[in-house]
């Protein structure tokens, strides 16, 4: 055995025991039969057996009633259920059996509804202890043996073998570690660690093995604490008040005075039955259910899984929103951001050439850099003679040359060209692959984890529902973090935080508004469990997340968030509109009753027909809102999909401006203005056609969608910008004559239209993803 994850016997008993019908699936059962059977004797002649089976049925919802309304005593606060009690002994006790077969049957609807619309999920975060090692390989003198994790002791020497979790904490004995630590903090780049530096446990070893000495034991170690915070936040959550709950504070002790009342003016004890009939809160016990219910059901529809009612209640209140960042606001996998050649080799070289050596790697970033070439349309060589070295990356041979793609050795001397992509790696936060041909570089692949293009829209929506607070809340670096914070316009950024740092985030964040917490990694579970309202990007983030969240995106698409919050906020809107427009004509209803208008039974009935008009109200929550999510036409989603692909195959062509620009600053001559031509032609035959089919085909699809041909206006403007420079580049030629040679006035102007070109290129693109393109599923 070793500290991999443990593989254990599934849990069948919970699977089983949650088929078994509930109480309130049985109660409904019954009164439904008592009710209809009475019916049938009654519609036969045969009054005694009616009242009979009408009577039984009222008796069977009385002791599930008592028992309801107890623990919500016990709890703190009397439900509504406790009207609906009074009302069945009370027909019990004049003889109106109908009224009471009708009221408990209502009864078991509305806790039926309730019991379908709050069905929680286990919270005791199961991933989280399946990940977690039980063993360690502790060296002693040569001999390295298997032993229980709760014998490690602090300094024992450990053995960290490739692909195995870091058992406890500890410190680099000898070499370099190169760790995966996503599951601590959600960074999908390895981390490289030198001898000497700590290790957390719970992190993957994504190099070679190396040792470890440990400076905690499993009990005192980081993934343990992890576990307990969890379990601790989780606990702490505080319980969520129904919303029917929260209007019966002042609905119970008025229906009960009013029935009191009169008894005490009329001196009929009928009268008083009658006023508890129609009383009976169904509007609060069907209304609020229903509507719920209908909301977790468009819910689920768009890929949300809403666990339970009381998490739609309170994301429909919440107004302070707190977001992991990788994962959660990026896409939580890095992807290829530019590639840079030397002078003699093309960027699309580069990038086929590496793809080629790293198509048999499963590092993270050679997955990256074929995706890229893949997406580009770039035919891919078969290597020869491949060998990697873990943290050092790939060598091998193609086109009969000797080739690597990782890391370049320390001592390798690097050219100018090589030394500013280190410079540009370190100002965009940025990974660096090199290519290397016989240990020399000869182009860099600039890697990072980039901004989710319907990140920005998801935001601006969630502020239109009524979010007024946005924080990010990140293990990442401080640096990268405030970017995407300001890109985003966010209100608050706090990065570099641990997962207790961000617990204790979330629990002043909780003290100030209804707060909601979403992330994706191992190391936001207990963020989530200690917010209001945990949310877990499912699709590709942790088991962990999802556990301990109250919601669950399942598709790879944070703007599902957004759909969250517009159904949750208009679910509990129409909630309340139901209840509240239900209680006004029971109110109604209870003062015609007090006056003898209405004998019980009768009352019953003129309560189905309030009950009637609720839910068919209620139901509306089914339905969509209509201003939340633009609708497309099919024909027009086909087309973002293509032009989202072209941008994907235009990637080189924007590259190849930045580097003419670059080689233009290095001189004048021949070969600076070969690579502006070349970059002429591929603005000619690739771009501006790309661009002129957006301008023409799918901004005036878009129009209708977006409120009219005004929406794109400003993108159309880009497009003429684009234009205008490539016929500025492209005269820059012309005048360079057929001798080549620029004269001095024209290099700085060219450099200018090339770098300018490149900015407005990712600009535009970039808009277009996040505007347009992001509208598409």
């Amino acid at each position: 055995m070793d500290s991999r994850l443990p593989t254990r016997p599934p849990h069948r008993l919970p699977a089983v025991l949650s088929r078994m019908p509930t109480l309130e699936s049985l109660l409904l059962a019954a009164t439904a039969l008592a009710l209809t059977v009475g019916g049938v004797f009654w519609l036969a002649g045969a009054t005694d057996r009616a009242d009979l089976f009408w009577a039984l049925g009222t008796v069977v919802a009385v002791a599930p009633a008592v028992g309801w309304v107890l623990g919500a005593l016990r709890r703190g606060h009397a439900g509504v259920d406790l009207i609906a009690v009074l009302a069945l002994g009370g027909t019990l006790a004049v003889g109106e059996y109908l009224a009471g077969a009708l009221i408990a049957l209502m009864l078991a609807t509305g806790r039926t509804l309730e019991a379908a619309a709050q069905q929680r999920a286990s919270r005791d975060l199961r991933a989280l202890l399946e990940h977690a090692p039980r063993t360690a390989r502790r060296r002693a003198g040569t001999e390295v043996r298997t032993v229980p994790l709760g014998e490690v002791a602090v300094d024992d020497l450990l053995v960290v073998g490739p692909g195995e979790v870091v058992p406890v904490d500890g410190r680099v004995v000898d070499g370099t570690a190169e760790l995966d630590e996503s599951v601590l903090t959600g960074e999908p780049l390895n981390v490289r660690r030198p001898a000497g530096e700590p290790v957390r446990s719970g992190v993957v070893n994504a190099g070679g093995a190396f040792e470890l000495r440990a400076t905690a034991t499993e009990q005192d170690s980081t993934y343990a604490e992890i576990v307990r915070l969890a379990r601790q936040a989780g606990a702490e959550s505080a319980p969520v008040v129904r919303l029917a709950d929260r209007y019966a504070a002042w609905f119970l002790p008025l229906s009960a005075a009013a029935a009191g009342l009169a008894w005490l003016v009329s001196g009929s004890a009928v009268r008083a039955v009658a006023v508890l009939v129609v009383a009976t809160p169904c509007p609060l016990l069907l209304a609020a259910p229903v509507a719920v219910v209908s909301g977790l059901s468009r819910a689920s529809r768009l890929g949300v899984v809403i666990r339970d009612g009381g998490a739609l209640e309170n994301l429909g209140r919440a107004r302070t929103l707190l977001l992991d960042k990788t994962g959660t606001l990026t896409g939580g996998r890095p992807r290829v951001l530019d590639v840079i050649a030397s002078p003699d080799w093309q960027p699309s070289q580069v990038l086929r050439v590496a793809a080629s050596l790293d198509q048999y790697s499963p590092h993270v970033l050679a997955r990256a850099l074929v995706d890229a070439a893949r997406e580009r349309g770039l035919r891919l060589s078969v290597p020869s003679d491949v060998s990697e070295e873990p943290g050092r990356g790939a060598v091998g041979s193609v086109a009969g040359r000797r080739m690597g793609v990782g890391r370049l050795d320390a001592r390798t001397e690097k050219p100018a060209w090589a030394r500013a992509v280190d410079n540009r790696a370190l100002l965009d936060g940025a990974s660096v692959v090199w290519l290397s041909v016989d240990g020399h570089p000869v182009g860099a692949v600039l890697l990072r984890d980039p901004l989710r293009h319907d990140a920005p829209r998801t935001l601006r929506r969630l502020r239109v529902a009524g979010i007024e607070r946005l924080v990010m809340l990140t293990g990442d670096r401080a640096e990268p973090a405030r970017e995407v914070g300001a890109v985003l316009g966010l209100d608050d950024v706090r990065a570099e935080l641990a997962p207790i740092d961000k617990v204790a985030a979330v629990r002043v964040e909780r003290d100030r508004a209804v707060t909601v917490m979403v992330g994706d990694g191992v190391n936001d579970a207990p963020a989530l469990a200690a917010a209001d309202i945990g949310v877990a990007m499912g699709a590709r983030g942790s088991t962990a997340s999802s556990e301990a969240a109250d919601i669950v995106l399942t598709t790879d698409r944070v703007d599902r968030l957004a759909d969250a919050v517009a159904i949750a906020v208009r679910s509990r809107r129409i909630a309340v509109q139901s209840a509240l427009g239900g209680m006004v004509m029971s109110l109604a209803a209870m003062a015609a009753a007090a006056f003898g208008l209405l004998p019980p039974a009768v009352g019953a009935l003129l309560q189905e027909g309030i009950d009637v008009a609720v839910i068919l109200n209620a139901l509306r929550a089914l339905g969509g809102d209509r201003t939340a999510r633009p609708p497309l036409q099919p024909s027009t989603e086909a087309l973002i999909h293509r032009f989202a692909a072209e941008h994907d195959d235009l990637q080189d062509v924007v590259e190849a401006v930045r580097g003419a620009a670059d080689r233009l600053s290095d001189g004048t001559g021949a070969e600076p203005l070969a690579a502006v031509a070349y970059v002429h032609r591929l603005l000619t035959e690739r771009l501006l056609p790309h661009e002129h089919a957006e301008e023409h085909e799918l901004y005036p699809a878009l129009a209708p969608t977006l409120g009219g041909p005004e929406a794109t206006a400003t993108m159309s403007r880009a497009h003429a910008e684009i234009d205008r420079l490539a016929r500025r580049i492209a005269t820059h030629l012309t005048l360079a004559g057929p001798d080549g040679v620029l004269a001095p006035e024209q290099i700085d102007d060219l450099r200018g239209c090339l770098y300018g070109l490149h900015t407005v290129l990712r600009l535009h693109f970039t808009q277009e993803e996040e505007n347009y393109f992001s509208l598409a599923p």
